[in-house]
């Protein structure tokens, strides 16, 4: 089997994190954000992984390389302009005569893939689609199935009495199981989409087209900085299992600072007497000084935290300096390099 990753977006939702960081390598519980989706396919078997980019591609190349590292083979695609999810489909799965597994490049899940496969391959299906229930219907188009999980309609953000009288509530999840004969709806160096064009085709022409609603596993679309943020705490506390987490080993931390249990700090991290670290992520040579702290929240490596800082449900980019007694809070986002002066308040 082959598996496709579409990463060519530019993360503009993400910013100002993904200015100078592309996408696939920003940082989650310090690991870049695409090796979740590898493990997951990894686990299900698949280690021939293409993945799609537009976006500094030689950056996410330069960082992987052949995959080897990952235990995995990796090649990459760049499109020379826009594709749209189903033209870099094509693109990068050209010529393959297997399954396909196709992933969007903004979700985080500890879906068992394998299981998906396997039940697409019983029901004998051309295409699986896997969906996830939501609770607003009105932010999302919503995917209608039968009893036995065909696929029948593809409805464009209905109305919430619209969505409620048909009993609707689950939307396209990110990752698709395709074979070959998907490959035909996606005419070569033609811009297409998924969800608005390949997808009602394939129900047009009545090919054996599936859903597999995720249940029980963890899905996110991490493409906001606050499901980024949250996505991380997610991992701290559980809530998205199978994954290691790396240990809070390499640092200096002063006898007299409190970092829970929860917390994951990368290597050379500092921090000082009296600094307090709960729920959170530091990301490499963090410096956090005398009587700061740091809760629920993410900060990228190489950036200072002064005495006396309060940082509370936010996001600190690369080498940063959080000036003496001030506060970031509320779901602030600060992109790299940010400088607060003292007592600033954001």
């Amino acid at each position: 089997m082959k598996a496709v990753i579409l990463a060519g977006g530019k993360g503009t939702r993400l910013r100002p994190l993904t200015i100078y960081t592309p996408k696939p390598i920003v940082p989650v519980v310090n690991r870049p954000f695409l090796e979740y989706q590898i493990e997951v396919l990894k686990r299900a078997g698949v280690d021939d992984i293409a993945i799609s980019l537009s976006y500094q591609p030689d950056k996410i190349e330069h960082f992987w390389g052949d995959g080897s590292d990952l235990g995995v083979r990796l090649s990459y695609i760049t499109e020379a302009s826009p594709l749209g999810t189903g033209g870099a489909y094509r693109f990068a799965a050209d010529g393959c005569d297997t399954t396909t597994v196709v992933v969007n490049g903004d979700i985080l899940t500890d879906i068992d893939l394998g299981a998906v496969i396997e039940t697409h391959r019983a029901r004998n299906a051309t295409a699986t689609l896997t969906l996830t229930r939501v609770e607003d219907t009105s932010r999302y188009g919503l995917v209608e199935t039968t009893a036995d999980s065909a696929i029948t309609r593809f409805l464009e953000k209905p109305k919430p009495e619209e969505a409620a009288a048909l009993g609707v509530n689950t939307i396209n999840a990110g990752i698709y199981i395709l074979e070959p004969e998907i490959l035909a709806l996606a005419p070569k160096g033609e811009n297409r989409s998924f969800e608005t064009q390949i997808m009602p085709e394939i129900i047009e022409r009545g090919m054996p087209f599936y859903g597999h609603v995720i249940e029980s596993n963890y899905w996110s679309d991490i493409g906001t900085p606050a499901t980024y943020l949250t996505a991380n705490l997610d991992l701290l506390t559980g809530k998205i299992r199978g994954f290691e987490l790396q240990s809070n080993s390499g640092s200096d931390i002063a006898t007299a600072a409190v970092v829970d249990d929860l917390s994951r700090l990368a290597e050379d991290c500092n921090i000082k007497p009296g600094a307090e670290i709960k729920c959170s992520v530091l990301g490499r040579g963090v410096l956090v000084e005398e009587r700061a702290i740091v809760e629920n929240s993410v900060i990228w490596p190489h950036t200072r935290i002064a005495a006396g800082a309060v940082i509370r449900d936010s996001v600190v980019g690369k080498s940063c300096h959080i000036g003496r007694k001030a506060t970031v809070t509320n779901g602030a986002i600060l992109g790299d390099k940010t400088q607060l002066t003292d007592y600033t308040r954001v």
